[in-house]
């Protein structure tokens, strides 16, 4: 039987929302195994969860396109089961279990070699199992295919699908637990932009340290119209941020924080330490509501820059 375009677009949908909805699914799979086997030797978490973001959106969008396309495909089958000896159906389907099978190996070779590199163990196992259960599904349901007659394949791929539509429920749900709500990932987002800011003016007062030899009374001193400097506020009210002078080389910054950067490690974020500012809080974790940090500039390793005669 010849192939239509209707067929070759409607085959290749399913086969590209499949590489797509496999990969996602696997992707959130990872990272949802990461945050509940955390590593300490990483140093640094993505405090947004964009991969975890960028996983569910693909999900909510591409698996419920590849059941569609998948249901239209079979119900030509139905109506036309000479359609199911097309040539485009047969590539396709082929190539997929030869990508199955490659991707199974190659998987389980960088899983080896990541847990010979020191992976936990425990990660290591619960990924192999993902990438066994994933795509060995997936194998399956083509070989079955390819080779069952249409009412068992109904009953099997009815079953494969409830499976597999479980498994992506509970990867997206799992998804949504670690990384918040949307509102709690803006405000989020909010407390990172008030840390920048506060790092911003941070170094600015050493610089002005460094320049005037002396810390500045209010924060309105940082003002440069020639070096174009504006004193950020408060993205989230609008409001200044606090700045106190605490002694001839120490000074104290406020600002009002919506979630725990603490609790649990949720956000993920593990701030850098500014050599040679503070030797106490020497980092930006905070708590929900107002948090002060505190620092005392080392005239050692910023002193003040010799006045020119």
């Amino acid at each position: 039987m010849k192939t239509s375009p209707k067929d070759f677009f409607l085959h290749l949908g399913v086969i590209i929302s499949l590489y797509i909805s496999t990969v996602s699914l696997l992707t959130l799979v990872f990272n949802i195994i990461n945050n509940a086997f955390p590593d300490n030797l990483n140093f640094y978490v993505d405090p947004y969860s964009a991969v975890i973001r960028w996983a569910i959106a693909c999900l909510i969008i591409i698996f419920p396109l590849y059941i569609f396309l998948s249901r239209t495909t079979n119900r030509d089958y139905v109506l036309s089961p000479e359609k199911r000896n097309l040539g485009i159906r047969k590539w396709l389907t082929y190539f997929t279990l030869f990508l199955a099978g490659v991707t199974i190996i190659i998987d389980l070779i960088v899983l080896i070699n990541t847990v010979l590199g020191g992976e936990i163990a425990s990660r290591f196992i619960f990924k192999v199992v993902a990438v066994l259960v994933v795509v060995g599904l997936i194998f399956i349901y083509y070989i079955h295919d390819l080779k069952s007659v249409a009412v068992i394949q109904k009953s099997r791929r009815t079953l494969l699908a409830s499976i597999t539509g479980l498994m992506v429920l509970a990867s997206i749900v799992s998804g949504f637990m670690i990384m918040g709500s949307p509102v709690t990932q803006r405000l989020m987002r909010f407390d990172a932009q008030k840390l920048a800011d506060l790092q911003t003016i941070q170094w600015q007062l050493v610089n002005y340290f460094q320049q005037k030899g002396a810390l500045p009374e209010t924060l309105t001193d940082l003002r440069d119209p020639i070096s174009g400097f504006v004193i950020p506020v408060d993205s989230q009210n609008g409001l200044s941020y606090e700045y106190k002078k605490i002694s001839e080389m120490g000074f104290e910054l406020c600002a009002d924080f919506n979630v725990n950067s603490n609790s649990n490690n949720s956000s993920g974020m593990n701030y850098a330490k500014p050599i040679g500012v503070g030797s106490e809080n020497e980092n930006w974790s905070h708590a929900v509501g107002q948090t002060c940090f505190k620092r005392t500039i080392d005239a050692e390793l910023y002193p003040p820059t010799p006045k020119r005669n």
